[in-house]
């Protein structure tokens, strides 16, 4: 348990966005022995038990490993989002007033803003450079505190715990400096010039502030774990262990990394585009699978983070589906989630043979619960889902909360998936287990 949970806050601290999300986890399976594909390249001849990985537009991924089998054969799919709720720089950032430079920014996805005050911030993400008459991406991490978005006083807003609304472009501008001498430009490039790399040209950037705060253990007995980015790093991280370490040989293992989850995944790389079809499509054309019979013998679950009980906020919650931290994995029941009594039956089954307590959740009924990447997969990949999480609290905060054993528990509940083998056959199913 403390293993799992020392690589989680690890993964955490040097992974500010999804950019380097996918950086690091590539690395990862690199390292664990993966070949990296490419989408402007031919898939021939994947090889059986071979493992492998693809990426799209520097920021999603999918890892699969394939099967010593091809008939009847499926895939054991879970997804995952690299992205959280920040905010993004837009061009000509530089605003210069009243003796402060600040810098000029756009919100990503739902965040609250109250919680992004007085913390140490900087800047992470992609640059594309020119040099010599080619366009190269780079990745950027100012790794320094460099900037701060400071609260009002209560002297000042006197009304500040009372009404908390803030503005993005009056109130969440981000202060840099005292002096409008070093433009963002200049720190990007002597920040490439650290790491080497001489360029003619910035020309654009896909860069995101981020919270500098280290993951912590919390409570009495380190009963919590304090952190930024746990929405969705806590579920993922886990996930990526299990599919690194799981061993089935009957199945094709597959991971998703999706970026832009937090803003409706309606990109060329997130869960609504083409991209798991489109791998699914290429793995079963290289290896003469029957996609269509894999895809019925296929289970995805997507794993996002769930509403733990709030502690001062019990009315809020379903009055029979109270979520508690430290009691397992989330299975989430709602309109919004795929989870249904077949996917729900077959997830409680893997968790009792892997002895890893769950918990439903459901939301009010007077409540609206957000959408998840499962549904929205199934729009261009319909299989059989079910929406799960961690259960967490202050979801969308700049640090949130999770229980210290559920990291664990999510690991064990998604190894033993990997390592399970789902046979459908009519209005039965099996599952066997290694």
């Amino acid at each position: 348990m403390e293993s799992i949970n020392k690589r989680l806050m690890s993964f955490i601290d040097k992974t500010p966005n999804a950019y380097y999300c996918v950086d690091n986890l590539r690395h990862n399976l690199i390292e664990n022995g993966f070949e990296e594909l490419y989408e402007s390249e031919p898939w021939i001849n994947l090889k059986e038990c071979g493992k492998y990985f693809v990426t799209r537009n520097d920021s999603s991924l999918i890892a699969f490993k394939m099967s010593e089998k091809k008939e009847k054969v499926g895939f054991n799919i879970i997804s995952a989002h690299a992205d959280s709720p920040s905010f993004s720089i837009k061009p000509n950032p530089e605003m210069f007033d009243s003796n402060y430079m600040k810098l000029n920014i756009n919100g990503y996805g739902g965040m609250i803003n109250y919680s992004w005050l007085d913390r140490p911030l900087s800047l992470a993400g992609r640059v594309v450079t020119l040099k010599d008459g080619i366009y190269t991406k780079q990745l950027v991490n100012i790794n320094k505190d460099l900037l701060v978005i400071p609260s009002q006083a209560i002297h000042i807003n006197r009304e500040v715990n009372e009404k908390n609304s803030l503005n993005h472009q009056v109130d969440m501008l981000p202060i840099i400096s005292l002096s409008n001498d070093r433009k963002l430009e200049y720190i990007i490039r002597e920040n490439l010039s650290k790491s080497g790399e001489d360029v003619d040209k910035i020309c654009d950037y896909d860069l995101y502030l981020y919270n500098r705060d280290k993951a912590k253990y919390v409570g009495l007995n380190d009963e919590f774990i304090l952190a930024p980015r746990l929405d969705d790093l806590a579920s993922l991280l886990p996930a990526f262990t299990s599919f690194v370490e799981a061993d089935n040989t009957n199945s094709i293992n597959v991971l998703c990394a999706f970026n832009n989850e937090e803003i409706g995944s309606l990109t060329v790389q997130g869960a609504d585009s083409t991209f798991l079809i489109d791998t699914l499509t290429r793995i079963a054309s290289a290896s003469d699978i029957n996609l269509l019979v894999a895809l019925h013998n296929t289970v995805v679950i997507s794993a996002d983070n769930a509403h733990a009980m709030h502690p001062n906020a019990v009315s809020k919650n379903d009055p029979t589906n109270k979520v508690l931290l430290n009691n397992g994995v989330v299975i989430k029941h709602h309109t919004n989630y795929t989870t249904d009594a077949v996917t729900s039956s077959l997830f409680k089954g893997i968790c009792d043979y892997a002895k890893i307590p769950y918990q439903d959740f459901a939301c009010r009924a007077d409540m609206k619960c957000g959408a998840t990447m499962g549904g929205i997969s199934q729009s261009h990949v319909g299989v059989d889902s079910i929406d799960i999480g961690l259960p967490q609290l202050a979801m969308h905060s700049t640090n949130e909360t999770i229980g210290s054993k559920d990291v664990f528990y999510m690991y064990k509940s998604l190894l033993e998936f990997y390592n399970s083998t789902i046979i459908k056959e009519k209005n039965k199913i099996r599952i066997l287990h290694k």
